[in-house]
């Protein structure tokens, strides 16, 4: 079926002029008191900016209850991290949306919109391509460009919901980048995104993805924060997974795990593993045997994902009866597994199919 597509026009040129600013939009509330108190302004509009900017405004412009000189002397002295939309692809299979955005220098990220029973979650991306080179996951083909501000997550989110009128009630940190190799801004944007004064989503309805940074793992530990725990596993042993994720060769499922389980000491919260079947790599039955054996003492639930296809290998995902074979077994064995539900197929949104478009796809599109 196909998929629809809308081309958004945008006059805003890559690398509009922010050096020397503050990124006003990553500062918590306090951060903005104090601005506000520097610039000789009484302390209730430190409130009243803060909700502005959680509400995902474009411009100081936009803040009318906020006095003109005010807002002049900040847009002086600070910018507004925002998004702009050079595509948005609507699935015509289950309505789910992917937004390709394009930041102030010009880089493109992506991120995507479902819809479930319960309500609007938003995938976002939390780096601009990604350093960690999974094998079957389109979003490092290109490497790593940059780190995402804790703003220009945030960013994603307020666009949705602006543009489709709705509330986001549930957040997943899986779109391009790893989370963990961007650790205080992901730490800042969980801040920002969960404040009662703003958006206000509560953090048991955040997903922080990672590939196995383990050094990351102990930090955010640290942290205690009752969000999800999602670990790209995605093999039982470290002979399969050193072909899939080169992460695993600094720090292999031992170690991986070893994190896990005193992460979960400290948080007390059921850690998500993720696996994506690959046919014919980890999908057999002894596979199923071995991955049930190494999580035995961890709360835990596996997602199992059938592999999404890109171009740039030949992995295939099993047949639906093999996934549910797999899925049987591993409950057989006492681990809960579910198989994941598959959205947004037809505009490439599915699990490990997010990547930067090039430039030249953009050019082409006759942007202003």
């Amino acid at each position: 079926m196909e998929q629809m597509v809308f081309i958004v026009r945008s006059c805003k040129k890559a690398g509009d002029i922010i050096s020397g600013k503050l990124d006003i939009s990553s500062m918590n509330l306090e951060a903005v008191t104090q601005l506000i108190i520097d610039l000789g302004q009484p302390k209730f509009r430190a409130l009243q900016l803060f909700k502005w900017l959680q509400s995902g405004v474009q411009s100081f412009d936009e803040m009318t209850n906020i006095p003109v000189a005010l807002r002049e002397r900040l847009n002086e002295s600070c910018y507004i991290a925002t998004v702009k939309p050079l595509r948005k692809y609507i699935s015509q299979i289950d309505g789910t949306v992917k937004y390709v955005y394009e930041l102030y220098d010009g880089e493109l990220i992506e991120s995507v919109l479902m819809k479930y029973e319960h309500g609007y979650t938003v995938c976002i991306s939390t780096q601009v391509g990604c350093r960690m080179g999974c094998k079957f996951c389109a979003s490092g083909l290109y490497g790593l460009t940059r780190n995402l501000t804790a703003s220009e997550m945030l960013a994603q989110i307020t666009y949705a919901q602006r543009d489709n009128n709705i509330r986001i009630s549930n957040v997943v940190m899986m779109g391009m980048g790893e989370p963990l190799d961007n650790f205080d801004n992901s730490i800042q944007f969980l801040k920002l995104v969960s404040d009662e004064n703003g958006l206000n989503v509560g953090l048991r309805h955040i997903s922080l993805s990672t590939s196995g940074v383990v050094s990351g793992i102990r930090k955010l530990a640290e942290y205690n924060l009752p969000i999800t725990l999602s670990i790209s596993l995605h093999a039982p042993n470290d002979d399969i997974r050193n072909q899939t994720m080169p992460v695993n060769k600094k720090w292999n499922i031992d170690a991986l795990l070893q994190a896990c389980r005193e992460y979960q000491k400290v948080t007390t919260r059921r850690i998500s593993f993720e696996y994506a079947l690959i046919e014919g790599i980890n999908d057999s039955d002894a596979c199923a045997k071995e991955l049930a054996q190494r999580l035995k003492g961890i709360m835990c639930h596996v997602n199992l994902i059938p592999a999404n296809p890109v171009k740039e290998n030949t992995f295939k995902k099993p047949d639906r009866k093999a996934i549910i074979a797999f899925q049987k077994k591993l409950e057989s064995l006492g681990v809960n597994a579910t198989i994941r539900r598959t959205l947004g197929a037809d505009i490439d949104a599915s699990c490990g199919q997010l990547k930067k478009k090039t430039k030249e796809e953009i050019d082409d599109a006759d942007f202003c």
